[in-house]
């Protein structure tokens, strides 16, 4: 396994960290994806310590405190030798029934500490701000997070799905050491102004949605479809129309299938590969993986130790590039033309943690 460091920090973290769609998110909840039993995220969770794990990754919205009181339960005595990193800066609304962002100073002094009681620990590793909450002011929501590091209830801050120019503010107030983010093969929006932020300023880039929310996993045909209930039915993953059946969807199954074969050519399988690539970009200090079963672990390990050619590279980078292209020149789906704002479509169109 590969170790990396978080920004300037003295974290260090597995390149390949636990997180967003299994243990840490919506299938233990029952919603939105394969329900995942708690039996079977610690299972896990302990698997994924024993090959050299070491980062975890959950938020405090994912089924609403219950993800992070398994992780608690799960990392046990190995508390002091992994990185946890839980998100604030959203709450539910009964009378919506809905998550909504919240970034008041008040909210996530809260959130912190129902966090630091569900994960049955004294301090956070890393507490990231899930989602710009664009109605507080970035300063309160910094102040926050300044006042639980002062008390030493967090170790280090950040945040997850900040742009640019959101990021630089927060910086005035707080150091931030990364931003969680989506990072793929098929979605390379980042690369346009975020990775060259992070890199300018000594931040880290936590990747989720790595194997392309499934995409690359090389399980999906061009049969598949969703029903309602599953996020992708929307044919988006945050602006991105990965998932757009009547346009996209069946071309991306090719350009599976195209990676699939160029990585079993290598030696290795989709995923290895797809993870590879990600983190073959320095300023990632770890991709997050969804494992609903301790099965799926090996790709963690694999991905680390990839030893693909330059020419192998060359060829993933020229799919890569043409598949992205192709979607975002569509102005209508996408009208920033390749930056990542998923706050240029109706806030409807993805939501705050199904696949974050």
């Amino acid at each position: 396994m590969e170790y990396r460091c978080i920004g300037s920090s003295d974290l260090v973290v597995s390149a390949v960290g636990v997180g967003g769609l299994a243990f840490g998110g919506w299938p233990m909840g029952g919603e939105q994806f394969r329900p995942v039993s708690d039996d079977e995220g610690i299972e896990t969770i302990h698997t994924a310590l024993d090959i050299g794990i070491t980062c975890f990754d959950t938020a405090a919205s994912y089924a609403l405190g219950h993800a992070e009181q398994m992780l608690g339960k799960a990392l046990g005595t190995h508390r002091e030798n992994i990185v946890v990193i839980t998100k604030c800066g959203t709450s539910w609304n009964d009378a919506t029934n809905s998550m909504e962002r919240n970034g008041t100073y008040q909210h996530v002094i809260e959130s912190a500490e129902a966090s630091l009681y569900n994960l049955q620990t004294d301090y956070i590793d890393l507490l990231l701000v899930h989602w710009p909450d664009l109605s507080t002011p970035f300063e309160e929501t910094m102040s926050a997070l300044e006042s639980l590091q002062k008390s030493g209830k967090i170790r280090y801050a950040g945040v997850s799905n900040f742009m640019p120019e959101m990021m630089q503010e927060c910086r005035q107030y707080v150091d931030i050491i990364a931003n969680e983010i989506c990072y793929s093969i098929f979605d390379r929006r980042i690369e346009a102004d975020i990775i060259p932020f992070c890199t300018s300023n000594e931040m880290s880039v936590i990747s989720y949605g790595s194997l392309g929310h499934g995409l690359l996993s090389g399980q999906m045909t061009n049969k598949e479809s969703f029903v309602s209930s599953n996020w992708r039915a929307s044919g988006h993953a945050l602006g991105l129309p990965l998932f757009d059946q009547g346009k996209h969807f069946k071309q991306n199954i090719l350009v599976q299938d195209q990676l699939r074969s160029i990585a079993e050519s290598a030696g290795y399988s989709l995923p290895d590969v797809a993870l590879a690539w990600v983190l073959q970009q320095d300023v990632v200090a770890c991709s997050l993986v969804g494992f609903e079963n301790p099965e799926q672990l090996s790709t963690a390990v694999a991905a680390t130790d990839c030893g693909l050619t330059m020419d192998v590279m060359n060829d993933i980078e020229s799919i890569s590039t043409e598949a992205f292209q192709r979607m975002i020149v569509d102005e209508d789906l996408n009208p920033t033309s390749g930056h990542w704002n998923p706050w240029n479509r109706n806030p409807s169109a993805f939501s705050f943690g199904a696949i974050d």
